[in-house]
């Protein structure tokens, strides 16, 4: 949810110096209202034939006589000058087909990019700067990887008239104000820019090379440094393997290792964390401060606010309606930024991006309120091919959410499906009196049907009202979605539903393979509190395994430690307190946390400074109080 207060212009001078031209002060002063700029945006996805949508629109088409809703053989199109009587019609359209926003006027001369009539919109942009790490903070579908593309030259700013191909640089370049942004794109526009990018979806790399890793990095060796580049991103041991015999954290660690290979001035990476542990976030951490030392400008997205934290010299928060609008705001320090972001606030903008903060407890005494045992292991082992688990002996109660963190390939997601019965142990024990509700790790669904008729077919019509639908959907946004084809979903929007499926089930044991991927940071926040309050309400109990710090730290109660090998060995130590736990898996990564004074959220500490050798000789390497 984006509150503007009624349209309400609060700049302040910060903001005036980084875009002066075009943000101006109300006449009236702070709070003063401005006029506002009508955005009408149409989701051609739910309002295609034969939808409830469609044929809503379609019978109101041309009923005021203004033609304010019109039809092009299967196309609508909503005019952003509509007749108050039509607009409140189309913003009726079910299906939340169609959006009628209300923006304030002087962003009518800050749009970057359109792609269309009543489609998406960019405002501004965030600019690379040199030698820096300038991060990009925000929910999916406000445009981020639209603006990598217009900085990156795949996209030619259009300042909102679609309906020029190729607008003139010149005139690009005029319509925005003198400063690093329109020095960048002066030398982008004459192509003096090399640039180099990270692609989002590195699981569709196999498709575009289906050939040796070696043979893919040789291609892109601009500097002759594959060797040194695949030993530092820890790829060494899979040059001579094929890409689709990969995972999901290989392939993201060739991705990176590919896109530092070229020799670019510009570097931009587009959520470099998904798949891989703490382990290697923060080796990739390393290798992109060092391309900085070197002189390179970087981006990053990045939903992780740990690595953003750690990462970025930097922020743009970027904020607005999904797949309406976006609105990138100035650069703001990485703490700044994080905290305005976790608050919902934007002061300087005036403007209210979530309902409420997302917040961490200080102190909180965790697993105070866990009842009986529902699930018990002893000494369990089992060995696949060249690698071997052990267990040690553990238990879970009801009303505890287990964290479980550990390494990659040292046996996590082996255990939990030990535990939900899809694979038997070697030897030793599991006793559980109880029922499983499994999320796995790498969702997908060939439902036939909308995600209302999924949620249906998995889990009966409790979710359509109800505490359910108060804890779960609507936190998750699946409300807005229902609609949507079960097929078409994005990967966040998919693994929002199999979190729902997985916690609207009937059982006594809810376990979830890493719920945090492919979600934003709100929805991340979101789903931790939604599995929480599900295990409490229902007095059930979970396990949850995860590689976001953040996510971790919000869910648990305790901890389930994995330590070993990748590949080879692993063994898991616990449940055991959070702050123990936390501090043991901790050590294994030479990495300390302390806690922000005023978010309370974690934050690493830079490696060798004060904080981190006081705390490393204390043993704390990470605070809960």
């Amino acid at each position: 949810m984006v509150s503007l207060h009624g349209c309400t212009s609060v700049i302040d001078s910060s903001l005036s110096d980084w875009w002066p031209r075009r943000a101006q002060t109300s006449a009236h002063g702070a709070g003063a209202g401005v006029e506002c700029m009508r955005v009408a945006v149409l989701l051609e996805e739910r309002c295609k034939p034969n939808t409830p949508a469609f044929d809503y629109l379609q019978k109101y088409a041309g009923s005021c006589g203004r033609e304010c809703i019109q039809f092009e053989g299967n196309k609508c199109r909503i005019l952003e000058t509509a007749c108050p009587v039509c607009l409140n019609r189309a913003k009726r359209c079910p299906g939340n087909a169609v959006k009628i926003i209300n923006l304030p006027e002087e962003l009518d001369h800050d749009m970057t990019h359109s792609y269309g009539e009543n489609s998406f919109r960019l405002f501004r942009l965030p600019a690379p700067r040199e030698r820096q790490v300038v991060g990009i903070l925000g929910p999916n579908g406000m445009g981020k990887s639209t603006a990598i593309n217009l900085l990156s030259g795949a996209l030619r700013p259009n300042l909102g008239d679609w309906t020029i191909a190729d607008r003139d640089w010149d005139e690009i370049l005029n319509s925005f104000p003198r400063g690093e942004l329109r020095d960048y794109l002066d030398l982008l526009s004459e192509s003096g820019v090399a640039i180099a990018v990270k692609p989002q979806y590195v699981d569709k790399l196999p498709k575009l090379w289906d050939g040796e890793v070696r043979g893919l990095l040789s291609r892109v060796d601009d500097r002759g440094e594959l060797e040194v580049y695949a030993e530092k991103t820890a790829i060494s041991h899979i040059l001579d393997r094929r890409l689709s015999g990969l995972s999901g954290g290989e392939l993201q660690r060739v991705a990176i290792c590919a896109t530092i290979l070229k020799e670019a001035d510009v570097y931009f990476f587009d959520e470099p964390s998904s798949y891989l542990d703490i382990h290697e976030r923060m080796r990739v951490v390393r290798i992109i401060q060092d391309l900085v030392e070197r002189g390179k400008r970087i981006i990053v997205i990045e939903h992780d606010l740990a690595i953003l934290d750690v990462l970025c010299d930097l922020v743009h928060v970027v904020y607005g309606g999904r797949a309406a609008y976006g609105i990138f705001t100035p650069p703001r320090t990485t703490r700044t930024a994080i905290n305005a972001y976790l608050d919902g606030f934007l002061t300087e903008e005036n403007v209210r991006i979530r309902d409420k903060p997302i917040s961490f407890l200080r102190g909180r005494v965790r697993g105070e309120e866990v009842g009986d045992i529902i699930l018990e292991w002893g000494d369990m082992e089992k060995k696949m091919g060249d690698f071997s688990l052990k267990t040690g002996e553990g238990g879970v109660r009801s009303a505890e959410v287990v964290g479980v963190v550990g390494p990659n390939a040292t046996g996590k997601t082996t255990m939990v499906r030990m535990i939900a019965g899809e694979i038997e142990p070697d030897q030793g024990w599991c006793t559980m009196d109880a029922t499983v509700s499994y999320k796995p790790q790498h969702v997908n669904t060939d439902f036939e049907g909308s995600v209302a008729q999924w949620l249906d077919s998995e889990i009966g019509l409790t979710w359509r009202s109800g505490e359910f639908n108060t804890q779960v959907i609507r936190p998750l946004q699946i409300d807005q979605m229902i609609e949507l084809n079960a097929r078409r979903l994005s990967g966040g929007e998919l693994q929002a539903v199999s979190i729902a499926i997985c916690l609207g089930r009937e059982a006594d044991l809810y376990l979830l393979d890493e719920p945090s991927a492919h979600l934003d940071v709100n929805a991340r926040m979101e789903a931790a509190k939604a599995i929480r309050r599900t295990m409490l309400s229902k007095e059930k109990a979970a396990m949850v395994i995860d590689h976001d710090i953040y996510f971790i730290d919000i869910v648990s109660d305790s901890l389930l430690v994995f330590e070993g090998e990748g590949g080879a060995q692993g063994h898991a130590h616990g449940p055991m307190a959070l702050r123990q736990g936390m501090n043991r898996f901790l050590e294994q990564v030479d990495v300390t946390f302390r806690r922000d004074h005023e978010s309370h959220r974690p934050r690493i500490n830079k490696p060798g400074s004060r904080k981190d050798r006081e705390q490393k000789i204390d043993g704390e390497y990470f605070y809960v109080d």
